[in-house]
């Protein structure tokens, strides 16, 4: 019975192995402060805020008192909150610090709250915010390990002694502070240390000089920001750095950017109106009936305004922050029992109080996700290139817009090489690479086709590489991602991928589909972008690449009015093996005309293209591009090449709204390649001609991609962009270099796949255990009834029994150990 008893338990975990759930999505938000009148009207807005804005989950505010102040204090009900003993007045050193509040409210939350141990994603913001849409997590690309939050680009310290001082991994401090969406298994690890390095800051007075802090008093009062960033750094995590998220007002948001926060830090204006939060640290506004803070400008007179639309925008955000603190105040006034107070700019407070539908469909579909969580899906983008200039220069292109775009997950070059071009090839250290056998030249036609080795390589990665990705994004070299490509949005899933129209695959609708497929009505003429599910990637690598072996050798119907390639030699055989490919398994794409443009083309109205796909000559007046005429230039290995600059958007002359945007468009594709050469040159030591700038590019491109906001992994962008500001010379270049080696050793080591079975063989091993210990327990049932019957001759009996028991065990565990 004792190997029934381990049967049974190797069945109880594996149960409880498979039947493991996926992590939720359940958000809480914080945020800190402290027993007195100017945290209370700061509460009163971000509560107001919170609850109009369709953010989603409990908010907890963490409120720190001294045992005096909490006696006499009578903003309890202002928020749902967390009492945390305050530590404003260090109780060890005596030091005078308030700010050290927040990652000691944090840690007390985490080890005294129920809370804490209901949730899988933690929003962290300042009491001075105002919240204008939900902040999800996943939304704005946080993974766990990987937290999303704000640029903090004068925290200077990470670059210097300070970093190098207070933590044993300075190449990992991220400059970034205010919001901050963070896994709780990363929260855990990493408060503690926030608090404790807040400390050591805090102490180290000989390091506050603002050259060294970037503290303009030089006072230490940003010793928490750095206590956060070195934490951080502490526990190995890496931020996603989001700059559109977070705006504070008074400054002008990037061209179509829509904050999702608002925080009023520092002082603004608008026309003769100003407001800072400093003149009214003493304000008892919140409980002096009927008082508000003096109206802004009415949106209506901000307009009228002589600005531009952008600086327009700026202003009625700026306006829209105190009139949203306004409206909370007014709320509060009337729950308080205050009489109603009559004025025009109490009335259209009250307008702006009714919730908007847009917050509403926000927040209803939110908490649906809520109330029955699904597994947030992994993304890996792939694409296929050749080891040649002409590919290393698309590469160093479409990685850097990558970077740029927000794309959740990681990146991988497949990369097909001979093994002679391998041994001279420079690029290794482009993109993160997986190496593929080149198979341009057929191992057995000789047929020279080297498009074939995008099928070839996708089939290889899957098989070589161990992954638990749930959706693949598939791009060509020749693109530029400017936002986001995901499924969630896209509509993809499993059966159903996502691609873009390629209407000149006119074979889909001929003989050739009849020819090279069983379900010719299933092909669809798609092709550029494919996000398509991990499992259908599966069944549809090896007939990718066997449909392409077929059609590049159906030579007799190579003709263009069959195959529609307007050369009639059989260039496109491989689009026709993924639309044939997938005809067989009869996946049925949701084709998105909105996802890919062509530059040169007219947007559709209102559609920002994710992906420009440069693979075709096109033209801003007398200025053009053909990708075909570089072919053969070395853009990467020698230093400063890039290509003609593209017209400046402001010289535009056109008047039509389509051919204008079409013409931005053209200029943004270029712009973003040649930023992207010129901070590849920087990186790799091109310090000669360090005056030369690309200003325009990079604003172009920059404000382009960024229109998306959002989910990018832009740390590694933002760390480019200082090196582009600043010229080094060759001690400090290559000091950079080393670490940034080392850095890509580690990330890479990183990003090594946990190997984990598929849940096919969890199953098998289940159901193997499930049957053995049946069948265990019918033989002790067996055995038991023999016993009762049976007398003489029962022990030489039971010992034979015994014996044949022992290698039948024996050989179900070899079985099992022989399982696939």
């Amino acid at each position: 019975m004792g190997c029934l008893a381990v049967a049974f338990l190797l069945c109880s975990i594996l149960a409880l192995a498979a039947a493991d759930p996926a992590p939720g999505r359940r958000i809480h938000t914080l945020f800190s402060v402290e027993c007195n009148n100017y945290f209370d009207w700061q509460t009163v807005g971000l509560m107001h805020s919170f609850r109009i804005s369709g953010h989603v989950g409990p908010i907890t505010r963490l409120l720190s008192c001294t045992d005096e102040q909490l006696r006499s204090y009578g903003g309890m009900d202002l928020a749902p909150t967390h009492v945390v003993p305050s530590m404003s007045k260090h109780p060890v050193t005596g030091d005078w610090y308030p700010a050290i509040n927040k990652p000691a409210g944090v840690v007390h939350w985490l080890n005294h709250s129920e809370d804490a141990k209901k949730v899988d994603w933690v929003v962290i913001l300042d009491a001075d915010m105002i919240i204008r849409k939900p902040l999800l997590p996943w939304d704005l690309g946080a993974e766990k390990g990987k937290p999303v939050s704000a640029s903090y680009g004068y925290l200077i310290g990470c670059d210097n002694i300070l970093a190098q001082l207070h933590t044993a991994h300075p190449e990992f401090c991220d400059k970034v502070g205010g919001l901050i969406a963070m896994h709780i298994d990363d929260l855990r690890a990493m408060a503690p240390l926030w608090l404790s390095k807040t400390e050591e800051v805090r102490q180290d007075k000989e390091h506050w000089a603002t050259n060294i802090t970037g503290d303009i008093y030089s006072s230490g009062w940003i010793s928490e920001m750095y206590g956060y960033s070195f934490g951080a750094a502490e526990v190995g995590l890496r931020h996603k750095i989001n700059d559109d998220v977070m705006l504070y007002p008074g400054y002008t948001p990037r061209a179509g950017v829509e904050p999702s926060l608002l925080h009023y830090g520092l002082g603004f204006k608008v026309g003769n109106w100003s407001f800072g939060k400093a003149s009214h640290r003493d304000d008892n506004i919140v409980y002096d009936c009927n008082r508000l803070f003096p109206a802004p400008p009415h949106p209506d007179m901000v307009r009228g305004m002589n600005a531009n639309e952008d600086e327009a925008r700026g202003f009625l955000l700026s306006v829209e922050c105190i009139n949203t603190i306004n409206a909370g105040l007014v709320l509060h006034h009337e729950k308080r029992a205050c009489p109603k107070p009559k004025s025009d700019y109490v009335s259209f407070l009250n307008y702006l109080l009714k919730p908007s539908a847009h917050s509403k469909k926000a927040s209803e579909t939110v908490n649906a996700e809520q109330q029955e969580p699904r597994p947030y899906p992994k993304i890996h983008t792939l694409f296929s290139a050749e080891c040649s200039a002409y590919f290393d220069w698309q590469t160093v292109g479409l990685v850097h817009s990558f970077k740029l775009s927000g794309q959740p997950g990681y990146i991988t070059r497949l990369l097909s090489c001979s093994e002679k071009d391998l041994k001279s090839y420079k690029g290794m250290d482009l993109a993160p690479t997986h190496l593929v056998p080149s198979m341009s030249v057929h191992p057995l036609t000789g047929d020279w086709y080297p498009a074939i080795n995008k099928p070839a390589a996708v089939l290889h990665w899957l098989h070589h590489v161990v992954t638990d990705v749930d959706f693949l994004v598939i791009l060509d070299a020749d693109m530029i991602m400017r936002g986001p490509i995901t499924p969630w949005e896209f509509n993809a899933e499993r059966g159903h991928p996502v691609s873009a129209p390629y209407n000149y695959l006119i074979g889909c609708d001929n003989e050739l589909a009849q020819l090279h497929t069983r379900h010719p009505e299933a092909c669809d003429k798609v092709g550029g972008v494919i996000i398509m599910h991990i499992e259908d990637v599966r069944a549809l690598a090896p007939l990718w690449l066997f449909k392409t072996e077929e059609v590049r050798a159906d030579k007799a119907h190579w003709a263009t009015n069959i195959t529609g390639d307007q050369y009639a030699h059989g260039w496109i055989s491989e689009m026709y093996g993924y639309s044939f490919g997938a005809a067989e398994i009869e996946l049925r794409h949701r084709i998105r005309d909105d996802i890919m443009l062509y530059p040169g083309y007219v947007p559709q109205e209102g559609s920002e293209p994710r992906v420009l796909h440069y693979g075709l000559e096109f033209s801003v007046g007398d200025w053009k591009f053909d990708k075909a005429d570089w072919r053969n230039e070395n853009m990467t290995s020698k230093c400063w090449r890039k290509f003609p600059e593209p017209p400046d958007p402001s010289t535009l002359t056109t008047s039509d709204r389509g051919e204008r945007r079409r013409d931005e468009i053209s200029i943004e594709c270029i712009s973003t390649i040649n930023q992207a050469l010129d901070i590849h040159h920087r990186k790799h030591g091109c310090v000669a001609a360090a005056t030369t700038t690309t200003t325009t590019t990079t604003t172009t491109a920059a404000n382009s991609s960024i229109a998306f906001g959002s989910r990018g992994e832009a740390k590694q962008g933002s760390e480019e962009a200082v090196v582009v500001e600043k010229s080094v010379d060759r001690e400090a270049l290559n000091s950079f270099m080393a670490s940034n080696r080392r850095r890509s050793v580690l990330e890479r080591f990183k990003r090594l796949p946990v190997i984990s079975l598929s849940p096919r063989y969890w199953m098998i091993a289940l159901w193997t255990l499930l049957v053995s210990c049946f069948l265990l327990v019918i033989s002790a049932i067996y055995s038991r009834q023999r016993n009762h019957h049976e007398n003489g001759g029962t022990k030489k009996i039971s010992r034979r029994r015994n014996k044949l028991l022992a290698e039948e065990e024996s050989n179900g565990s070899s079985q099992l150990l022989d399982q696939p």
